[in-house]
C-alpha cells in the first residue's frame, strides 16, 4: 500500500552536519557591519576580533586563565597546530572512534613519528577512558561528527596527569559541557554549532599547554602558520586577535552574529537544551519504529548534535544502497539535505540536531522519514 505524502514540510530542510543551518533568525542584512576592505589590524578589524575571542569566552565560560586564539584552517588547522606544537615532550595516546579522530593517529605516527598508544573503537562506541594512561599526552575527539557518538564527562580524566589532554571539540562546542579543568587544549570550528561560516579554527590553551609552549621545542620544523611562541615566549598577540594570517571580515561578522543569537536563546545552557529537545524528537521516533536505530547502541554515550542512524529490517537487501536511495528521496523532496551518512561510516543516515536546528523542523522531518522508507522498501520489492 502506497504511503500517504506527509502534509507539513520543514521550513528549513538543512540537517547537514557541517557547515551546518545557520541560526533560524540570520539574515544578510544582519552582516552590514562587517567592516570589509579594512585590514584587520586596523582599530576596527582588532575590536571585532578581541570580542568574537571574549565573547566565546563568555558563552562557552572559558576560565579567564585560558587563552583563546582565532587560527587559520578551520578546526583541522587548529588541531594540527597544537599537536605540532605540543606533542613530542613525552608518550602520546592516541583516541579515535570515528574519522576524524583516525585522521589525528595517522598525523601523529606516520608523519611526526611520535611514540605512541592507539586505542580505538568501532563507529557508535568509545573506547574505556579508564584504561588511558593520562601521564602521556593524549588526543581525542570529544564528540565523533561520524559516528553519532560522545564523551559523556570528564570524570575519568584526573586533575593531577602528567600529560596534556588535546580535545577536538568541534561538533560539541555550544551544544555540550565540556570540563574546563580536565582538558589542556579544545579546538572548534565556526561552521558547526553555531551554523558560523567555514575556514576558521579555534585554539583554546589551558595554563598547563602554555607552559607547555615555552618550556618544549619540537625536534621538527614548523611552518609559519603553526608557530605559536617566539624567543621561547608565547606569542600573546594571537590570543588578542591578532592573527597569524588574514582572517575573512566577513566570517568574522557572521560569527558575532551566531554568538549573539547564542545568547538570545539562553547561552550554553540554552543551546544545550535545544539540542537536546532537537535529539528526543528523534529518539522517540526509533522508540516506535523498529526499522531504526542509533547507531550508538548505549544511551550515555549518544551525541546530541551529529546524530547517526542505521535501517534495521530484514527486507532490506543492500544497506549502503537502501540508505543512500532513502536520502536521495528525501532530497529530491526538499526536506531533508545532506543526512548521509559520512563516506567512512556504516552505512545510514546522519541528522544534525544541534541548537540551530528548529525543533519543529525534526517533527515535520519523521513522517517524511517514514515515508521515505516505506517508499524504497515498495521499490525494492
Amino acid at each position: 500500500m502506497a504511503m500517504t505524502t506527509p502534509a507539513t514540510r520543514p521550513a528549513n530542510p538543512r540537517f547537514s552536519s557541517g557547515p551546518c543551518a545557520k541560526p533560524p533568525t540570520f539574515t544578510l542584512d544582519q552582516l552590514a557591519d562587517a567592516p570589509l576592505g579594512r585590514s584587520h589590524r586596523a582599530a576596527v578589524g582588532k575590536e571585532k576580533l578581541k570580542s568574537a575571542i571574549e565573547t566565546t569566552r563568555d558563552v562557552l565560560g572559558v576560565p579567564a586563565d585560558y587563552h583563546i586564539g582565532i587560527v587559520p584552517g578551520s578546526d583541522t588547522g587548529a588541531v594540527e597546530m597544537a599537536m605540532w606544537s605540543l606533542l613530542g615532550a613525552r608518550k602520546a595516546t592516541m583516541l579515535a572512534w570515528e574519522s576524524f579522530g583516525a585522521g589525528w593517529v595517522t598525523d601523529v605516527v606516520k608523519q611526526l613519528k611520535i611514540d605512541a598508544e592507539v586505542k580505538t573503537a568501532d563507529y557508535g562506541e568509545i573506547v574505556d577512558l579508564t584504561t588511558v594512561d593520562f601521564d602521556t599526552d593524549v588526543v581525542f575527539t570529544w564528540n565523533g561528527t561520524t559516528s553519532g557518538v560522545r564523551v559523556p564527562n570528564g570524570d575519568a580524566i584526573p586533575a593531577d596527569r602528567a600529560g596534556l589532554t588535546i580535545c577536538d571539540a568541534t561538533s560539541a562546542a555550544f551544544a555540550q559541557e565540556l570540563p574546563w579543568d580536565k582538558l589542556d587544549v579544545v579546538t572548534f570550528s565556526w561552521q558547526k554549532a553555531l551554523g558560523g561560516e567555514a575556514a576558521h579554527g579555534m585554539l583554546i590553551l589551558s595554563p598547563r599547554a602554555v607552559e607547555r609552549l615555552e618550556s618544549y621545542t619540537p625536534a621538527w620544523p614548523l611552518p609559519k602558520i603553526f608557530r605559536l611562541t617566539k624567543g621561547g615566549k608565547l606569542i600573546d598577540g594571537i590570543f588578542r586577535g591578532e592573527t597569524i594570517n588574514t582572517p575573512s571580515m566577513l566570517c568574522v561578522e557572521d560569527y558575532l552574529v551566531a554568538l549573539d543569537w547564542a545568547k538570545s536563546v539562553g547561552g550554553l545552557e540554552g543551546m544545550i537544551a535545544r539540542a537536546d529537545a532537537n535529539t528526543a524528537v528523534i529518539a522517540d521516533f526509533v522508540d516506535t519504529h523498529d526499522w531504526l536505530e542509533f547507531l550508538a547502541a548505549e544511551p550515555a554515550i549518544r551525541s546530541n548534535t551529529s546524530v547517526c542512524l542505521k535501517f534495521a529490517d530484514a527486507r532490506i537487501q543492500d544497506g549502503a544502497a537502501f540508505a543512500k536511495a532513502v536520502a536521495k528521496r528525501l532530497e529530491a523532496e526538499g526536506v531533508a539535505l545532506d543526512i548521509g551518512a559520512y563516506r567512512d561510516a556504516p552505512a545510514g543516515l546522519r541528522i544534525w540536531c544541534g541548537a540551530t536546528v528548529e525543533t519543529a523542523d525534526l517533527e515535520a522531518l519523521m513522517p517524511w522519514l517514514e515515508w521515505a522508507f516505506e517508499a524504497e522498501i515498495a521499490a525494492q520489492a
